[in-house]
């Protein structure tokens, strides 16, 4: 058996022998690959069958995405009643009743954002390959398709300019492959995968985080010291707070297939016995 089977039949194991299990998944680069924009990404008919065949089990799998997206996008992207949607971090949710909430009042944020967008819009104009996202509560700034020494310099640049943006203590500096965000503090997927577990308490219930970045590394710490599965998402290994490793998008779809074939099956073994 190799190493992704095993895997896959592991926690669908869990979920034979009756345990409750809840999954939080990150979006981009977990569940579906990277794209030129954020904009460029458009609803996936396969993915949202196949988390809507998961999300029919909600006694036994509580089903969750904790995205750096903005909840608008993801509520676009994944048009799901009944799973939990966190967008930017988890600064704003949307609850399994479908109530939205935040951590923060908007407008006392977006002063600092407003600030320091025009320089950074000022950064990448005329240059090739940068995108200036505005997620509303945080700006993120990706260079993924910039010349390499030239992605290097402005992102520098616009660190620096975000560490002189008036307010700056109270927003945090998000790294990452040539990417830089700036959001509130309080935008920390550790900090918001621990407030969901105590305001919705679920006994005895297998938590599970699949991510494949820098901001999934909080959770996953929060999830082990919970007793949690914490699963990185990288085609190739390195130091990592997770305990086991998918290679890629398409495996984790084929492991949430293989979750949601079990939950069916024990389904119809209950009403066809």
């Amino acid at each position: 058996m190799n190493g992704l089977a095993g895997q896959y039949l592991e926690l669908a194991d869990r979920l034979r022998s009756g345990k409750h299990v809840w999954l939080f998944l990150d979006y981009d680069g977990t569940l579906a690959e990277f794209a030129p924009t954020p904009e460029h990404v458009l609803p996936d008919a396969q993915l949202i069958d196949l988390l809507t065949r998961l999300s029919r089990f909600p006694r036994r799998l509580r089903l969750t995405i904790l995205s750096g997206r903005p909840l608008s996008q993801i509520q676009v992207l994944l048009p799901i009643p009944g799973i939990l949607l966190a967008g930017t971090y988890g600064i704003e949710y949307r609850s399994l009743e479908g109530e939205t909430h935040t951590k923060l009042d908007f407008a006392t944020n977006r002063p600092v954002l407003d600030w320091l967008k025009p320089q950074w819009q000022a950064l990448i104009q005329g240059k090739q390959g940068f995108y200036l996202e505005d997620k509303g509560w945080s700006l993120a700034l990706h260079a993924r398709f910039a010349e390499d020494k030239q992605a290097a310099s402005v992102i520098s640049a616009a660190r620096q300019a975000a560490n002189n943006a008036p307010g700056r203590e109270t927003f945090s500096i998000l790294g990452g492959h040539r990417f830089l965000e700036i959001a509130p503090s309080v935008a920390d997927k550790g900090q918001s995968v621990a407030i969901l577990l105590d305001q919705l308490p679920w006994p005895d219930a297998q938590l599970v985080y699949i991510g494949d970045d820098d901001k999934d590394e909080q959770a996953f710490e929060v999830v082990r010291e919970r007793g949690g599965l914490p699963i990185l998402v990288s085609r190739e290994p390195h130091p990592t707070q997770a305990e086991q490793r998918l290679p890629d998008p398409a495996a984790v779809r084929q492991l949430l297939t293989t979750l949601a074939d079990t939950l069916e099956e024990q389904e119809s073994n209950r009403t066809h016995p």
